[in-house]
């Protein structure tokens, strides 16, 4: 090199000397040994060394291990024909700082032998400063946390794990201060802060943000899309709360929570300095959106699955229950009939008051125990069409006439509603339940609003919880009830549904009242879903098949107590006492009776000479045949032989056998002598018309 135009006094080698230290890419001159024998200060500041601890430093000291034999063999077969390498010919290595940590880089090679130095000068330049090189490390970042979130969603069981640990990630990814993760609330007037990082004023873990379009939050779910905020204090879309301004906040990007396209809740991040969100900043938020909500969703049809079986565990119990319960109250409301007519006690005034009182107990046990086979679902129903308006202004009407003045009472029925097809009394005896619990939720007065709509497609909870979920595409009828009580904490919700569960003060409530409710949706083929939260009042809604086609209520005809004299029955009872009070029932009645103890020896009662006109038969006969299976035998050799089975269930036992007559009638435990008899008239009335 010339150095004849240097300006005057300038020395060729502190000309030199100063380019080799302002050098903006980090320079190292090696000897022959592959020993660093100059450095300058930007080498130093990449590698994580002085310049003097660099100078002597093997080369080989600069090199990961994993990687330090491969480049020795490489170093060895260069220094034999070492030859110019110029940057961006992908010469990429990975350079060990000196804390141990890793850098990629790129290195270009100058050897000097060619100009009498036994040196070579590596130029080494950090890649991760190249623009595309930033954006693709960036990426592989986000996806990185990404898979964190994914591995987290899928050890994790519990939704609040992933409500706290989302935030983390999202402030750890975008490198921002302050993230929050807010859900929507069942009634969608406001979120709920469920998770975050740096929470500021007004957004505290469990405070409620109103959602409004006016609000950040509400805005956000409005436009259904990211919204990017460039700096709070120009915004002009929204109102910025003033606690975002007093925390300093600059800049912010939000995502909505969407289940299968619906909004449920806001994923919020913000920084106090100024940032540019770009497409791959949104892509990765949304991401962590998706996931956050399909985890979400899981947990949420996890959990209604499992409460689902809960319920089917307790009701499968509160059934066996009630079933030997109304075998004793059977055996105690028979006796106590006899005991009333007997005629000793026809004269004792004092006796018959015990009798009555006793027998209003039992009925009242009778009544709790037809509760809890109504949660359970093996009580007797008789569905047919049901006109909704007309039952909510009947029900509407009687309320107005007893419940608390100052509770106003509302129907709202949509034009056209088609009817449901379900038990009318049962219905009625649902909503009173309901309409009973808004009372007193309102002990101050309220309103309580009963409304109706066609119902095209189920809520998921409610989907999930039909028997068969593929009927949830048949049409349904959505019958709710909504009071602005108190409200319920999401603590008590969660048990409203499960027998004896109250928060009543003891003595006012059996806690069967929204269990029984249940019981009745579930087994009417439909099913119920409860939103409440503290003073927001409570919407419990009923989800009920359509009555199809010409479907109307079934006529109903008044039999009396008067049967055939001498009426040939086979009673088949595997409890002795309730065996003996229906024969005595039949006695009184008239019948000639002959009674077996199981189905077995029904089956040896009934040989070619026996001429029995009924059958009356317990379903559940102990561990041997079952009643319907011996009706269906006795009427192989008695083709006109009538049925009445008996059952302390109901007709579930009945249903599971698809292919039983319509012409077996059920009669369900406790029973009375008339009831007995009514039930009689009833099958033989059917064998009549058959005849």
């Amino acid at each position: 090199m010339s150095t004849s135009h240097l300006p005057d006094g300038l020395d060729p080698e502190d000309v030199f000397r100063t380019l080799f230290v302002a050098y903006p890419d980090s320079l190292i001159v090696a000897d022959a040994a592959g020993n660093v024998v100059l450095a300058n200060p930007p080498a130093a500041a990449l590698l994580g060394y002085s310049v003097e601890q660099l100078i002597g430093l093997p080369i080989d000291a600069l090199v990961p291990d994993a990687v330090r034999p491969r480049h020795a063999a490489y170093r060895k077969a260069y220094a034999k024909g070492p030859v110019p390498r110029p940057m961006g010919t992908d010469m990429q290595l990975t350079a060990r700082r000196r804390d141990g940590t890793e850098v990629m880089v790129e290195i270009a090679l100058s050897p000097l032998q060619d100009h009498g130095l036994p040196l070579v000068v590596a130029a080494i330049r950090e890649i991760g400063t190249y623009p595309r090189v930033k954006q693709a490390l960036q990426r592989a970042r986000y996806s990185d946390h990404l898979a964190q979130l994914g591995r987290l969603a899928v050890d994790a069981r519990d939704p609040k794990t992933l409500l706290a640990q989302v935030p983390v990630i999202a402030t750890q990814a975008l490198q921002v201060g302050l993230s929050v993760v807010l859900l929507l609330e069942p009634n969608r007037l406001e979120f709920r802060v469920h998770g975050g990082v740096e929470l500021i004023e007004g957004e505290r873990i469990g405070d409620r943000v109103p959602n409004r379009p006016d609000t950040p939050a509400g805005f956000l779910l409005r436009q259904g899309k990211p919204v990017i905020v460039a700096d709070y204090r120009q915004e002009r879309r929204f109102s910025v709360p003033q606690s975002y301004l007093d925390a300093g906040l600059t800049s912010g990007l939000s995502v909505p929570l969407l289940d299968r396209g619906r909004a449920i809740g806001v994923l919020n991040v913000r920084s106090r300095e100024p940032r540019s969100f770009g497409d791959d900043e949104v892509r990765f938020l949304e991401s962590l959106s998706n996931l956050l909500a399909t985890s979400l969703q899981r947990a949420q049809t996890e959990e209604a699955l499992n409460h689902s079986q809960r319920l089917e565990s307790v009701g499968q119990l509160t059934g066996g229950i009630a079933h030997d319960f109304n075998n004793l109250l059977t055996v105690i409301q028979g006796n106590l009939q006899v005991l009333e007519e007997l005629p000793a006690l026809a004269g004792d005034a004092r006796g018959q008051q015990l009798v009555v009182a006793a027998s209003r107990a039992a009925r009242r046990g009778a009544e709790l125990t037809g509760k809890l086979l109504a949660f359970s679902r093996r009580q007797v129903l008789q569905p047919s069409a049901v006109d909704v308006a007309g039952l909510l202004v009947s029900l509407a009407d009687m309320l107005r006439r007893t419940l608390d003045q100052r509770i106003r009472i509302e129907v709202d029925v949509a034009p056209a509603c088609p009817p449901v097809r379900a038990d009318p009394g049962q219905l009625e005896s649902a909503l009173l339940n309901v309409a009973i619990n808004a009372r007193d939720a309102m002990p101050e007065g309220g309103t309580l609003r009963f409304s109706a709509r066609p119902c095209i497609a189920l809520p998921e909870p409610v989907r999930t919880e039909l028997d068969d979920p593929s009927a949830s595409e048949d049409g349904f009828v959505a019958i709710a009830v909504t009071d602005d009580g108190a409200g319920m904490p999401s603590e008590v919700r969660e048990h409203a549904f499960e027998p004896f569960f109250t928060t009543k003060e003891e003595g006012r409530g059996t806690g069967l009242g929204l269990s029984t409710v249940y019981g009745f949706a579930k087994q009417t083929h439909g099913g119920v879903s409860l939103e409440s939260s503290p003073g927001l009042g409570t919407t419990l809604t009923l989800y009920l098949p359509h009555a199809w086609g010409s479907e109307s209520p079934a006529e109903s005809e008044d039999f009396g107590e008067t049967l055939p004299q001498g009426l040939q029955v086979l009673l088949v009872e595997d409890d002795t006492e309730v065996r003996k009070v229906a024969q005595a029932f039949l006695e009184m009645l008239g019948c000639r009776v002959t009674t077996a103890a199981s189905a077995e020896q029904a089956l040896l009662a009934l040989d070619p000479k026996a001429a029995f006109d009924l059958l009356l038969t317990d379903i559940a006969l102990g561990s041997g045949m079952r009643g319907t299976q011996l009706a269906g035998e006795a009427q192989q050799r008695r083709p006109r032989l009538s049925v009445l089975l008996m059952s302390g269930y109901s007709s579930e036992l009945l249903q599971a056998d698809r292919d039983s007559p319509a012409s077996w009638e059920l009669l369900r435990k406790p029973f009375s002598r008339l009831e007995l008899a009514r039930a009689i008239n009833r099958v033989l009335s059917g064998r009549s018309a058959a005849a």
